[in-house]
């Protein structure tokens, strides 16, 4: 008997709604469409089947996302002697496919429901985009399409970095199919995760000095984040006989190191947010997911590294903001050798935590009579860049930033590092800006 089911669908003429239909067979179990059949299965014929079958064609084209041309036809059939409009639907390979304009929500995905064609549940379309996308969630279709990077675009021109289509194929940000990725969606200005940032009075959390909460995308909330810690960053001067030595509560490159740590091995499957808490005593970065499987503490601790987000881990390379992976753990026990303080990493099943202690809450200790010994500061990692690039002004009065990544084999993110602490030290004076940007030796002291 002919009538209508899971995948068979008829439809006395063309309408519109025959775009709903066609995505709904593409992610369920595909099906037929005849138009020009009643409802009871009685033929009635199209009188311009031709048409009818151009003005379907065309809004399986362009109403329907992604592409799912490759996975229907359209033809005409006599039934009964009469012209028959018979649409042909697969099931996709790209699944959800949605109506263009609403996005991949509700109201644009649709599925077969016995013989009716209705919204999906957000849950099956999550299922679809884990069937079809497999479990690496950045490389999985966004479920917002409508997304914008002007600050990112901005972000990659002030590296140096070429952002248009073809990059954002060749990174990711979209996938075969031509639709978002959540690598791009990370990276947009519509990004949901977050990170939340909070000063605390003393050494426990009960009183908020002050707090916020960043959002769009992951290149703006780290920069943002990082001018978070910094102004929080205090300068403590000492003096060793002759010598004065200024030192910051946190060592920048740490900082820095532990911020990347953060955003870049995240786990974004989760909703919860990126929180970073500024103590007396301390900073403590927790992220959302433990370590990827098969790899132990033990092992993040000597350098090696899986990155959980293989692809943003790329784009942060690209941009020059890390220097190769499983370095930054052990950038920041080198940031702090030879210092009675050391930093802390805490591993649970669902979330990683890195401690770095203010070196200089340490040293107000001496009153109380324990031993600072100054002259491990000055024999830091950083104290001894910070020779290499004084040492540069020999026979010449000012220096740029290209002259640092070339005597100290560093990235420009890490040159600029060294500066801006040597400029806030006192021991640089900085001249110019943008490209003209440079940096004479303090001679009074």
């Amino acid at each position: 008997m002919f009538i209508e089911n899971e995948t068979t669908e008829f439809k006395r003429e063309y309408a519109d709604s025959v775009k709903h239909t066609v995505a709904a067979f593409a992610n369920t179990n595909g099906g037929t469409i005849y138009i020009g059949v009643d409802d009871d299965g009685g033929v009635r014929g199209v009188s311009d089947a031709d048409g009818a079958a151009l003005r379907v064609t065309n809004a399986i084209r362009d109403s329907i996302r992604p592409d799912v041309t490759l996975f229907s036809n359209c033809r005409v059939e006599k039934m009964d002697g009469k012209a028959v409009v018979v649409v042909n639907v697969q099931r996709g390979s790209a699944r959800p496919y949605y109506i263009a304009g609403k996005g991949i929500r509700p109201e644009g995905v649709y599925v077969r429901h016995g013989a009716s064609t209705v919204p999906a549940t957000e849950t099956a379309i999550l299922k679809m985009i884990k069937e079809t996308s497999g479990d690496r969630y950045e490389d999985a279709r966004a479920l917002n399409q409508r997304l914008a990077f002007d600050n990112t675009a901005a972000y990659f021109k002030a590296h140096g970095v070429e952002f248009g289509e073809p990059q954002m194929r060749t990174l990711g940000f979209i996938g075969d199919d031509g639709t978002y990725t959540n690598l791009a969606l990370l990276l947009s200005e519509q990004c949901v995760h977050t990170v939340k940032l909070a000063e605390f009075d003393g050494g426990v959390k009960s009183v908020f000095k002050d707090r916020r909460e960043l959002s769009g995308s992951l290149l703006n909330q780290m920069e943002d984040a990082y001018e978070y810690i910094d102004r929080r960053n205090r300068t403590r001067a000492e003096f060793g006989g002759l010598s004065r030595a200024e030192t910051r509560d946190y060592p920048p490159e740490a900082v820095r190191e532990a911020l990347l740590n953060a955003i870049v091995h995240r786990d974004y499957s989760y909703a919860a947010p990126t929180l970073i808490s500024v103590f007396d005593d301390r900073i403590e970065f927790v992220t959302v997911g433990g370590l990827v499987k098969g790899i132990s503490l033990g092992d993040v601790m000597l350098g090696v590294s899986v990155p959980r987000n293989r692809r943003l881990a790329e784009v942060f390379y690209r941009l020059r903001l890390i220097e190769a992976y499983g370095t930054g753990i052990l950038k920041i026990n080198e940031c702090y050798a030879g210092r009675v303080s050391k930093p802390k990493v805490e591993v649970s099943d669902n979330a990683f935590k890195v401690t770095l202690p203010n070196v200089n809450y340490n040293a107000k200790d001496v009153c109380d009579g324990q031993r600072y010994d100054l002259s491990s500061r000055l024999a830091s990692p950083m104290s001894g860049r910070e020779d290499i690039v004084a040492d540069l002004f020999d026979g010449r009065d000012f220096i740029v930033r290209k002259d640092v990544e070339t005597a100290l084999g560093v990235s420009q993110a890490t040159a600029i590092l060294i500066l801006r602490s040597m400029t806030e030290s006192g021991a640089l004076v900085k001249e110019g800006g943008g490209k003209f940007m440079r940096y004479r030796l303090r001679t009074e002291r």
